[in-house]
């Protein structure tokens, strides 16, 4: 499929997939209803065609790009496919394999369409599934000829774990078969059964040539023994799942912003909305964090205020409180069910890296905007996917293999079950800069009690706890200092290290204000665990160990906690209302008064000495 060379047929296709419908239409796209469809097929199947001729006979492309794009192969020596309507990328025109996911648009009185040209080849199924997650219908295309391919089942698996059930499968080259009815029927029973045993049933199994239009959008009389849709009937028939707006309210947190006129200290919490719908005067919850608070108003970058905003929409709110809910929570509405939290989640993955999903390997899990390391706990099964029964599991997933599992994540994840509401279930999971496989949550499972501290086994001294206590006067304490300002828990702490110390205390201060970005959670894990075996050390050689951090979370210093077991953490929390579950709550303030402050609150939750 696609063009033979590097030449494109048209040097403009380069700079763009597939051109929406041009002016002069007249109705606008924007003021009809719009479906997202992602087509999907083994290589050279003949999915590209499909499109190209959909949108062809349905009078969808620039005017004249037909033409253009027929005189271009006649004047390469080529003849014309309808394929070349969609070879967009360079790689793609080498190749003749479409490796990226193109975007299509065309409009019919009824509807504005948008379908996600996603590539069929093995190697590039990662980007298969970045077109179909924004689908809510897809069209699956098998060659008459070649029949089902290996490929084709594992389509057919990930648009069942992406949770799209409005499927079509278009078999097409039927001209080749001589239009041979039973090849066809062959192939609706073969791939039927299989989709069925996914719990996937298609709307329909739809006979076509795409190459000469047969069934596309004309009934062919080709095929008098065929009385179902043709493909743009079908394409009409898909149902846009408008109860996406009835369900309940999901926005992953993307990020929050903050007002820059002086004196305002609002922010704008920002998202899309998964599903539901929001308006102000609800309220709302923070998940895991738990933090509460009510929409103020809908922001809207011009004109005046939405009174509602809906699932699809990239939406930025402001709250009746001042919140500190870091990006990656996912927002729902108190008056509604609440999703799933667990750290520990039972999954099915499909995997693509060349590297195995190995046991006890560090990974990135991102489900919506949160990002969290994770690790494989168990392997339930793997799927055989010629089968489909379920081959007990070991202590890995191969490539391309389809595996239920545990995962592990280092901190509680919201989400909801796959079999409840399918786009806050999904997630994919990254081995170093790649995208390495993707799944959807089945289940949360009971944490069994996490395992920061498995494995440490450190040999002791003779020196006992008691004995050092005698010598130094004081057990062996940690106090972690956190404010949302890094620079302000820094200065109390160094003042409460110094004082310290100038009572002839045995103590000491290591500041760790940055912990690393967010996105990197790999490392700001490592940076946090570090802290905490440095705090276990120090408390256990019967220090006062004083640190300080900036922006972390109540899961974070939780770690913290277990790391320093059996040493006890004191958290000074310089953000009053944090809901960090600190020991002790300070007012900011970082001068020589905070400080005589601060050890006075130390002193009397039992953390240090009283001042003499």
């Amino acid at each position: 499929m696609g063009s033979l060379d590097g030449n494109a047929p048209d040097a403009s296709l380069e700079a763009q997939s597939c051109a929406p419908p041009g002016a002069g239409d007249e109705i606008s796209p924007f003021d009809l209803e719009r479906l997202d469809i992602v087509a999907v097929g083994h290589v050279d199947h003949g999915k590209s065609t499909v499109i190209g001729r959909l949108m062809a006979d349905t009078g969808s492309l620039p005017d004249g790009k037909l033409e253009q794009v027929k005189q271009m192969c006649k004047q390469n020596a080529r003849p014309f496919e309808y394929a070349f309507l969609l070879d967009a990328l360079k790689n793609e025109q080498a190749q003749g394999i479409t490796i990226d996911t193109a975007r299509c648009f065309f409009t019919t009185p009824r509807r504005h369409y948008i379908i996600h040209d996603a590539p069929g080849h093995v190697e590039f199924l990662k980007n298969m599934i970045t077109g179909a997650s924004r689908a809510q219908a897809a069209l699956l295309v098998i060659d008459a000829n070649e029949g089902v391919r290996e490929n084709s089942k594992r389509h057919g698996y990930i648009l069942s774990m992406l949770g799209i059930r409005q499927i079509s499968v278009l078999v097409n080259k039927m001209d080749l078969l001589g239009w041979d009815q039973a090849a066809f029927e062959a192939i609706v029973t073969e791939y039927g059964d299989f989709l069925g045993r996914l719990g996937v049933h298609p709307m329909s199994f739809i006979p076509v040539s795409a190459r000469d239009g047969d069934n596309i959008v004309a009934r062919s009389a080709s095929t008098p023994w065929y009385d179902g849709p043709t493909v743009l009937d079908q394409v009409e028939a898909f149902v846009r799942l408008e109860d996406d707006l009835d369900r309940p309210f999901r926005m992953p947190l993307q990020d929050v912003y903050k007002f820059t006129e002086a004196g305002d200290d609002r922010r704008i919490f920002v998202g899309t909305i998964e599903t539901g719908r929001i308006r102000p005067g609800d309220d709302v919850v923070f998940l895991p964090s738990g933090k509460h608070s009510t929409v103020r108003t809908i922001e809207a970058l011009s004109g005046p205020r939405p009174d509602e905003a809906l699932a699809g929409q990239a939406t930025g709110l402001t709250l009746d409180t001042q919140v500190y809910a870091k990006p990656g929570e996912l927002m729902v509405r108190a008056d509604e069910p609440e999703p799933l939290m667990a750290t520990r989640i039972r999954a099915n993955v499909f995997w693509m890296n060349s590297a195995p999903l190995l046991k006890g390997r560090r990974y990135v899990l991102r489900m919506g905007a949160a990002r969290v390391a994770a690790e494989l706990e168990e392997v339930i099964s793997v799927l055989d996917e010629q089968e489909l029964e379920s081959v007990t599991g070991g202590g890995q997933v191969e490539r391309h293999e389809v595996a239920e599992v545990i995962l592990r994540a280092v901190r509680p994840v919201a989400f909801d079950a796959a079999d409840v509401l399918e786009p806050t279930s999904r997630f994919v999971v990254v081995h170093g800069w790649d995208t390495a496989g993707c799944g959807i949550a089945l289940e949360a499972l009971e944490d069994k009690g996490r395992g920061d501290v498995v494995g440490r086994k450190f040999l002791r001294g003779a020196v006992s706890d008691a004995e050092r206590a005698a010598r130094y006067g004081h057990a062996g304490k940690a106090v972690v200092f956190v404010s949302q300002s890094g620079e302000a828990a820094h200065g109390l702490a160094s003042r409460v290290e110094r004082r310290l110390f100038n009572q002839g205390l045995h103590s000491f201060y290591l500041g760790a204000t940055d912990l690393g970005d967010d996105k990197d959670v790999l490392a700001r894990e490592d940076h946090l665990g570090r802290l905490g075996e440095v705090a276990w050390a120090m408390t256990d050689a019967g220090s006062i160990f004083v640190a300080s951090l900036g922006d972390v979370d109540r899961f974070d210093l939780d770690r913290l906690r277990r790391l320093a077991v059996p040493h006890q953490v004191f958290v000074v929390d310089m953000d009053a209302g944090g809901d960090l579950g600190a020991d002790i709550e300070l007012p900011p303030g970082a001068d020589d008064e905070a400080a005589k402050g601060a050890l006075r609150a130390l002193a009397a939750a039992g953390a240090v000495p009283a001042t003499p």
